[in-house]
């Protein structure tokens, strides 16, 4: 398995590709969340994720928003092997490195938010309803 955190520009044509295959296949098929996935952001996030043999297994971009940087479109293929720990600690880490801020953000699914804070990150919402989905906003301070 390798690690990486790429800007868009970094990307190759095959990275992007399995990215967006990795996302469709997640939140399109398996969750049945219909939205505008390639809505633009892409462009100006930093992308982490973690390969297999060609094939993005976990996934997440983060990007600037107001005050802080968000993550967004987090996923892994495959549940309960710790890779989900995995690229969120390493992933956290590269954010840092990447963007200068003082909190980082993200919009859990009401079902993970147990997964973030064991990361510690901590609850600043309540439940709402985000492409039909229970969310909660949660942040990290870095």
């Amino acid at each position: 398995m390798n690690f990486y955190a790429k800007t868009f520009d970094e990307l190759s044509p095959k990275e992007i590709y399995e990215i967006l295959k990795a996302r469709m296949e997640v939140f399109l098929l398996e969750q049945h969340i219909v939205c505008l996935d390639i809505d633009g952001v892409d462009y100006d996030s930093l992308h982490v994720f973690i390969e297999h043999e060609g094939r993005v297994e976990a996934y997440f971009r983060a990007f600037r928003h107001e005050d802080a940087v968000k993550i967004g479109r987090v996923l892994t293929r495959e549940h309960g092997k710790g890779l989900g720990r995995l690229l969120m600690e390493q992933g956290i880490e590269a954010v840092k490195a990447h963007f200068s801020c003082d909190k980082i953000i993200l919009h859990s699914q009401k079902y993970a938010e147990g997964f973030y804070k064991k990361l510690g990150f901590e609850t600043v919402s309540d439940e709402y309803l985000e492409e039909g989905v229970v969310h909660v906003t949660m942040e990290l301070g870095v």
